[in-house]
Formats: C-alpha cells, structure tokens, sequence
C-alpha cells in the first residue's frame, strides 16, 4: 500500500486554526503540536509495511496569505527532521482546487496511471495510529475496495481505497458517511478500521490527551513527540471535559 500523508506547510494560522480559537493553545504553539503530530504519523508509516508517500501543497494551491517562501522546502525539513536525512521519502506536490479534488486527483493517479494495487490517504494530525493499524488497512483493502477510519466530529483520520472513487465534495462534512456513500454508490465494497482521534478539532485534541493518558497508565506509551509536547505544556482535560493546562 501507498500511504499518502497530505501535508501542509507549518505555518502559523494556516495549520490547526481552530485550536486557537477554541482552546488555550497559541498560533507558535498550534504550530509546535502540528510539527509533533507530523513526526509521530511518519514514524508510524516508516515502522509500517507501507511506502510512504507526502503529498504537500506549493504556493498554487495554498491562500495566498500563505503561498510566499518556499513551502516544499518546508515540508520536507518537516518530514526530513523527523524521519531522518537519509529516509526514503516520496514527496509529490498537491493539484487541485480543493481538499477533495487534490486527493482524488493523487488517488486515482496512484492507482490508474502508476498501477498501485491500494492508497491510503493518512491524516497527519492523528499521532496515536501506530503501524498496526496501518498494517491492518493493507490487510483489509485486500478484502474491501474502500477503507475508512473514522475520527472525532464525523472526519476521517484514514482513507483507502482500491479503486478509485467519485471524489467531487467527497471531503465534504461529515466526510465520513460521505466517502462511505460514494463508495457504495459505485458497488464497491466497503469497510472500517479502528476509531482514532486527530488534533485538527478541539474535540479530538481532548480525545488524544485522554489517549496518551490512558497508554502512559497502562504502560503502552507512544506517539512520543506529541506526548512531550502535551507534557511540555501541561495540557490536560478537567472533569468538566474541557482542555486545561497545568
């Protein structure tokens, strides 16, 4: 399997705005957690028996508040400093006009002009998956034309796919019962991995804390960057639910 990790540059206000506004983080600090989040993702993909595939968006596709600099030059210091100079990484610049077009332009390329027997499109922001359930995608798309695993919020924290799909607002909200459609739209067999969060939502910036918690008191730690960066900060949810910091 191909996994496509589909990376945006980390930049401030264009990476995990959301957290900003609805939680204590800052802009630098969305930033830093984006950064660690990315590392834990592409450690996991290395670990896996996927090829690793980043898929960044240039200065075409970005805002234009964004597009000046050098965003692929970025993108791979990001990806480069955590895996390593000498990583065997694939980068590809993103073409399309939208998150659901510039996606189904890569999948469909991958599986009808390179001849890929599966892609799946891996979230950056969900640190907690781990090479099992990578693997255990693989596995099933051998069984399944369309895998999907679900997030917080309705989204999606993995896509895979087969065969390719109608991927016109394929992305559109909630993108997980909307990918599910198109695929049983065109009689494709499809399936699901196991739940995970992502910290692109306030919601699932909570649900990972709680994860990393939950691991740590078990003794199965993981995503480490990211759980240096929770500690760093002293992040954690009160009994109110909410996120607090120490």
């Amino acid at each position: 399997m191909i996994v496509v990790v589909p990376l945006d540059p980390p930049q401030e206000g264009l990476v995990l705005p959301s957290l900003v506004e609805e939680t204590p983080l800052s802009d630098a600090e969305a930033v830093s957690l984006y950064e660690a989040a990315v590392a834990d993702v592409l450690w996991a993909v290395a670990s896996s028996g996927g090829d690793l595939l980043l898929n960044y968006r240039d200065a075409e596709t970005l805002p234009a508040a964004y597009a000046d600099g050098d965003p692929e030059a970025e993108v791979r210091s990001l990806a480069l400093g955590a895996l390593g100079e000498d990583a065997d990484v694939r980068f590809e610049r993103q073409v399309g006009s939208s998150r659901s077009a510039r996606i189904g332009n890569t999948v469909t390329h991958l599986l009808e002009r390179e001849g890929a027997q599966s892609v799946g499109v891996l979230e950056p922001t969900a640190p907690l998956v781990a090479r099992t359930e990578i693997d255990g995608a693989a596995m099933s798309l051998r069984r399944h034309d369309v895998v999907l695993g679900p997030a917080d919020e309705g989204r999606t924290y993995f896509a895979g796919f087969s065969e390719p799909i109608d991927f016109e607002s394929a992305y559109a909200t909630p993108e997980l019962s909307t990918l599910a459609r198109r695929g049983a739209d065109a009689g494709l067999a499809v399936g699901f991995a196991p739940m995970l969060p992502t910290v692109a939502t306030p919601a699932g910036l909570r649900a990972t804390v709680v994860g990393l918690e939950a691991r740590r008191a078990a003794g199965r730690p993981g995503a480490e960057a990211t759980a240096a960066f929770v500690d760093e900060l002293g992040l954690r949810v009160g009994e109110g639910g909410g996120l607090e910091r120490e």
